[in-house]
């Protein structure tokens, strides 16, 4: 019955490949009931470009992964931590979901020697971008939802992040120069940068007066009595800002 289907739907991935995947999938938990939706969440638009009878790139499925993850970590973090404000839960979410996180869990998954690349690609250790490599499991994570509906996608994410969402349970979030950070590189691909702008005081009671900015663009200023408690509150205020602006310019939908 399910064994036959498997094959039919399979039927234009060669033997070893199948091999590969199913490899992969028991790594996942997931037993996949199209393999091909497994093998495109690999297939990078370099090897895509090069073999366009292969079928299409990962891309589509890395924008609906995307969206998936931020639903599921959404109602996990609603879950873990119901007393939070929606900023609170807006930072935790950025600190979780992020390149640098979700390239770790790629690594972990070993998903690297099972992508498709081009010759460029391969020829520039392709395998190893942490950007490659979070846009893949995304990309998987669509195509075990796409597979298995939401209730997979879910179990998946749950292995995945539920170690995380353990420690940050015994952490407040407030490092807020961290959440910054993901905040920023999430929006905008850019990491922000601190200025000391005065030191006054005596030796005894100094005071430092820090400002943030993102590229040439200050965004906001800390004080405080000391140069790294300074630089959290600038942070604080960036990211509240931040915020703000995003929340007006999604809005008016």
């Amino acid at each position: 019955m399910g064994n036959q289907e498997e094959i039919k739907q399979s039927q234009d991935l060669s033997p070893e490949r199948q091999r590969e995947l199913r490899a992969l999938a028991r790594r996942l938990g997931h037993r996949f009931k199209d393999l091909r939706l497994l093998d495109q969440a690999l297939r990078h638009s370099s090897y895509a470009h090069e073999r366009p009878e292969s079928g299409p790139s990962n891309e589509q499925l890395e924008f609906l992964g995307d969206a998936v993850l931020a639903l599921t970590i959404s109602d996990l973090l609603l879950a873990s931590f119901p007393q939070s404000s929606e900023g609170d839960l807006s930072r935790s979410r950025a600190a979780l979901v992020n390149a640098r996180q979700l390239a770790t869990l790629a690594r972990q998954l070993d998903l690297g020697s099972y992508l498709l690349l081009g010759r460029g690609e391969e020829s520039q250790a392709g395998r190893e971008k942490p950007s490659l490599l979070a846009d893949a499991l995304e990309a998987v994570l669509a195509a075990c939802f796409l597979d298995g509906g939401l209730k997979a996608a879910h179990k998946l994410i749950r292995g995945w992040f539920d170690p995380l969402l353990e420690r940050s349970a015994r952490l407040p979030w407030q490092d807020f120069k961290t959440a910054l950070q993901e905040f920023t590189q999430a929006r905008f691909k850019l990491s922000p940068t601190y200025l000391l702008l005065e030191e006054s005081g005596p030796s005894h009671h100094r005071r430092f007066r820090v400002e943030v900015r993102l590229g040439l663009e200050p965004l906001a200023q800390g004080e405080g009595p000391s140069k790294k408690q300074a630089a959290q509150m600038a942070a604080r205020l960036a990211l509240e800002r931040l915020e703000g602006e995003e929340k007006e310019g999604g809005g008016g939908g």
